[in-house]
């Protein structure tokens, strides 16, 4: 199995301007053609995080899902972040989502609804709460793509093993926008869903001051399966793309069998 590409677009999304963040983003993803597999967006990178925002919320068929083929397309990659979307008619706030939506160069769109909704901010008086989790296959890799706060949930990203499939997913990735004021939670979480589900893990935080002026400190990181940074972004804005190794990832796993021990479980 290929190694695979993975390339943390860490930058200051600019507020309630999806244009704008278009075209920004754009910019800065547009070098890794040809040089990638997957790039991560942070979390409501079209708009920043902001409950206002719902009321501008676009639809699957709006600009900012085509902008997303249309990158996917150009860059012979996958690409994934989340978009405050509006599903089904009306304008009811119990029809929108936090939504991330994962995108390959064929054109296809994944998506998953953010479960866990940030109380703190009153995120769930605005938006609908997803239920089921997602896990991708891409280029080889099973992928399970989450947003922000469900990293404070480990039993919802549990990397759960099975005898006929294996192991669920490979790399667990969390798109985010995670103030400043928690960055210590948001690194060392990040280190505990690595090293408890025998993965790798990728954290995609913003960077700058929101327009509800909360600072953000990026702090975007991969990390592997002993939860050793492989990157660890400061403060600014930029993007790194790392390789992750599947055959190292195996030989861990066969060698430190862990997961041979773990609880069985359901989710409801």
């Amino acid at each position: 199995m290929q190694n695979l590409r993975v390339s943390l677009v860490q930058g200051a999304t600019r507020w309630h301007d999806p244009a704008g963040n278009r075209d920004y983003y754009g910019a800065l993803i547009a070098p890794l053609a040809g040089h990638t597999d997957l790039v991560v967006l942070p979390e409501t990178f079209s708009s920043g995080f902001s409950n206002e925002a719902i009321h501008n919320a676009e639809t699957m068929e709006g600009p900012t899902v085509a902008w997303l083929r249309e990158r996917a397309r150009g860059l012979d990659a996958a690409i994934t972040g989340s978009v405050q979307l509006r599903v089904g008619e009306g304008a009811a706030s119990d029809n929108v989502f936090n939504r991330l939506l994962f995108v390959t160069p064929d054109g296809e769109v994944r998506h998953y609804d953010k479960r866990h909704l940030f109380r703190y901010a009153d995120e769930h008086k605005r938006y609908a709460a997803g239920r089921e989790r997602l896990v991708v296959e891409w280029r080889g890799w099973k992928i399970c793509p989450l947003v922000c706060y469900d990293l404070r949930f480990p039993v919802f990203s549990r990397n759960r093993h099975d005898a006929q499939r294996g192991f669920e997913y490979d790399l667990v990735l969390f798109v985010a926008n995670w103030p400043s004021a928690r960055a210590h939670a948001w690194r060392t979480l990040l280190r505990a869903r690595a090293i408890e589900n025998l993965g790798y893990c990728v954290g995609v935080n913003r960077v700058g001051v929101d327009g509800n002026q909360l600072p953000y400190s990026g702090d975007s990181a991969v990390l592997d399966y002993l939860g050793q940074a492989m990157a660890d972004l400061g403060a600014q804005e930029q993007t790194v793309t790392v390789a992750l190794d599947h055959a190292a990832l195996q030989a861990f796993r066969e060698k430190f069998p862990a997961w041979m021990d773990a609880d069985a479980f359901e989710l409801l």
